[in-house]
């Protein structure tokens, strides 16, 4: 990697690998993942566990499987970008097998999010962004997001990108000065589930970004409480809030734990399981504006 490309540009043609590190593709969505990547301009390449078969009936095949596919994908000199198939559950069971100096050494991003958050935490940079499986074919909506993933893998991420758009004023924000860290984070209750793992990033200093769906207040309590209780809410630069959806929204919730922070907050971040779903770079060092409502990329 040259210059300030902390994320190179990928061409017109370049490979996805496509992996299942977590649960198996709904039915009838797999067939569709090759044409999407087609009419977007990628070529795919599916690796074996893709096509199962699942295990325990909530894996998309076996941990063998999935965490060699895996590693061949960040391996393969032919891929170019490592894309999740689909969240569900999974990532977790491959963190103590994987083989991180290879990851490490690879420039490749890993694309996903939901269950990859447990991967994003592990890895060095890569895009917190909808998967081919879960979210692209989910109307006018799910496709607009799958462009807007293409045109961020087209441009590749350098030092003084805007990410964006500059979400709506919302009245969970608090604003400060401009603050600068590692963006960091990701599913609420994948992050949760790491604590007490050797897996569990520092988030000291970090720019957190959370999200999550389908979990009531009272159930993002307790995940934010396991969190402050470990000491993983203290000295965070700043809080970026995305989408909380499928469920009564915990405002309120969000507000008791980290307004008293003291750091800047900036909610209404258009990226989680509710559309539209804007690709974020987990890993990157950002620099927060929470009363301008902008996040720029400032390093690697």
């Amino acid at each position: 990697m040259s210059g300030d490309w902390l994320l190179p540009p990928l061409a017109p043609g370049a490979c996805l690998g496509v992996i299942a590190p977590a649960g198996p593709p709904r039915e009838g969505t797999l067939s569709q993942v090759v044409p999407m990547m087609e009419r977007l301009g990628w070529r795919a390449k599916l690796f074996p566990g893709c096509a199962g078969p699942a295990v325990l009936g909530h894996l998309a095949a076996s941990d063998d499987q999935r965490i060699a596919d895996l590693h061949a994908a960040f391996a393969d000199p032919e891929v170019d970008a490592v894309i999740g198939l689909r969240g569900g559950y999974g990532c977790m069971r491959l963190l103590d097998r994987l083989d991180m100096s290879l990851l490490r050494a690879s420039s490749k991003p890993l694309i996903g999010y939901s269950d990859l958050t447990a991967l994003h935490a592990v890895l060095r940079i890569g895009w917190h962004a909808p998967m081919p499986a879960s979210d692209w074919h989910r109307g006018d909506e799910g496709w607009a997001d799958a462009l807007a993933l293409t045109t961020c893998l087209q441009q590749g991420l350098k030092a003084g990108d805007v990410l964006g758009p500059t979400p709506m004023p919302h009245r969970l924000n608090r604003c400060g000065l401009e603050v600068r860290g590692r963006l960091t984070g990701g599913n609420l209750a994948v992050l949760a589930a790491l604590v007490g793992t050797p897996y569990m990033p520092d988030l000291r200093g970090s720019v957190l970004f959370l999200e999550d769906v389908g979990e009531d207040p009272y159930k993002i309590d307790r995940l934010l409480c396991q969190l402050r209780l470990a000491g993983h809410l203290n000295d965070l630069a700043g809080v970026v809030l995305g989408s909380f959806s499928d469920a009564d929204a915990p405002d309120e919730v969000l507000a008791d734990y980290f307004q008293p922070l003291g750091c800047p907050v900036l909610a209404a971040w258009p990226a989680g399981h509710a559309t539209p779903n804007l690709p974020l770079p987990l890993g990157a060092s950002v620099a927060m504006d929470a009363k301008a409502r902008t996040l720029k990329v400032v390093g690697g």
